[in-house]
């Protein structure tokens, strides 16, 4: 069955659609909005795995939020978007931080940009509200590279967001277009960019949305500054207002896991991750080369040792100094800095995944055993007490990526593969099993273990339309 429209509308109504779009995101705040969406866009971005001084497009780049994050990490980048309002306030804090990035207005589904220009295409929430997805899609693989990287992250159907869009959709669903909630399927997505595409992965991640204040106002602060939303309210009757108000407070208070007054809720998104294709051949032969499959299975862990890995660096990062020097409890007392917890969970992924791929070749592994472990890890807090937050960030980052990538090698006999392990008592355990006990689950551990030592979460730097 077709995922897109089932008549073609006109020119005409494409080009009357097109203004009611544009005049929707242009209304409201959508750069306070995204400031709050900012530490799940660094899990994002991290996630992709750019290099520095490659050239990315932030396709739907609103009010630069990805793109300024891309920036600041080495990347050449082009951020193009509808909203020719939030491309000015994105132009004033790509300044203001003297960052060299270029944003411009550009549609999605006619990108002005040359074919293959482009290292990485992103589209972070951005492109899947496009009224003509297939269009979307080429434009998507045109502008970039053979070999080069395409990512996008867009709400599902099932998840918190897709709910929400379910009851304001009734107010203001744009006529003549798919929903955009089908990029959130995994079989649509495939459908559209599996031939120009190679090695497509897809994850269903979850995007935290954390508010400092409770679900009523978060009601009130997307009211006041989210596009869509402010539009519905204001095609409304005041009794219709009160009526989508009090439903939209139950869904985000049925949502809401946050124990101190605020508002904490998991969107679940799904995460789009590819290569654009291009023909692989022998040399010698000319003959083209057969791709190796890759393991799926394989691929959501490493993005989960990925993430982990990324949720660690972005809490530690904001810490000061007396903080990164903090004890963390262990064994009911105080021990290790949170600086040298964090060097340790950093240092031990080449081990972890040097075990895991023994035991994927069936060999078994007896050197490791828990003296053995408490003596590394003794020695490493010593040798280690004044490694700099730099120096320990850098080397996560990089070993947690490499590991990421030796995951992604394996095939799903390797990880079903099992040979004794010393630190498991012996017992016969999957090479899947050692991944997901040690490099995966390691750094969400002692992630909890700093949070409870340092006592407090991410803060919000700038102002808000609750700011008492």
């Amino acid at each position: 069955m077709s995922t897109n429209a089932a008549a073609s509308p006109t020119v005409n109504e494409i080009t009357q659609l097109k203004t009611r779009l544009k005049t929707t995101w242009m209304t409201g705040n959508y750069d306070v909005f995204a400031r709050f969406m900012e530490p799940d866009a660094q899990l994002f971005y991290k996630r992709i795995g750019v290099e520095p001084g490659e050239h990315l497009l932030d396709v739907g780049c609103g009010a630069g939020q990805l793109a300024l994050i891309a920036a600041r990490a080495g990347a050449h980048v082009t951020g193009c978007d509808i909203s020719t309002n939030w491309l000015e306030r994105a132009r004033e804090r790509a300044a203001l931080e003297r960052l060299n990035v270029v944003f411009e207005e550009g549609d999605a589904e006619d990108l002005p940009y040359a074919d293959g220009q482009f290292d990485v295409v992103v589209s972070l929430i951005g492109a899947m509200f496009a009224p003509r997805p297939e269009l979307v899609a080429s434009e998507l693989v045109r502008v970039c590279r053979p070999g080069g990287k395409i990512a996008m992250a867009n709400w599902t159907a099932q998840g918190f967001v897709g709910q929400m869009f379910k009851l304001i959709a009734k107010y203001i669903a744009p006529g003549g277009m798919p929903s955009p909630l089908l990029w959130g399927d995994e079989g649509v997505v495939r459908e559209r960019l599996g031939k120009g595409v190679t090695n497509l992965r897809m994850t269903q991640r979850f995007y935290q949305l954390e508010y400092p204040f409770p679900p009523e106002r978060v009601v009130e602060f997307f009211r006041e500054n989210y596009g869509p939303m402010r539009r519905s309210f204001a095609s409304l009757a005041p009794a219709e207002q009160e009526q989508l108000k009090a439903e939209l407070v139950s869904l985000w208070t049925a949502g809401n896991r946050s124990e101190s007054g605020g508002t904490i809720v998991d969107a679940e998104y799904l995460y789009v991750i590819a290569q654009r294709s291009e023909p692989a051949t022998d040399i010698s032969t000319g003959k083209l080369v057969r791709q190796r499959h890759q393991s799926r299975r394989a691929a959501l862990l490493a993005d989960r040792i990925e993430e982990g890995a990324a949720r660690l660096e972005e809490y530690v990062r904001h810490l000061t100094e007396s903080e990164w020097n903090t004890p963390v409890v262990e064994g009911g007392r105080p021990g290790r800095t949170v600086g040298v917890v964090v060097n340790h969970v950093a240092s031990m992924y080449p081990i972890e995944i040097d075990a895991a791929q023994k035991i994927a070749g069936g060999q078994p592994v007896a050197q490791i055993t828990g003296e053995v472990v408490d003596t590394q890890n003794g020695r490493h807090a010593i040798e280690q007490a004044y490694a700099s937050k730099v120096d320990t960030l850098i080397l996560l980052r990089e070993n947690s990526r490499k590991a990421a990538d030796a995951v992604r090698s394996m095939t799903d006999c390797e990880l079903e593969r099992a040979a004794p392990f010393s630190l498991s008592f012996g017992a016969p355990v999957t090479a899947q099993f050692v991944i997901e006990d040690h490099a995966l689950r390691h750094s969400w551990h002692h992630l909890a273990r700093i949070r409870k030592a340092i006592g407090k979460k991410e803060g919000f730097d700038f102002p808000t339309p609750f700011d008492e």
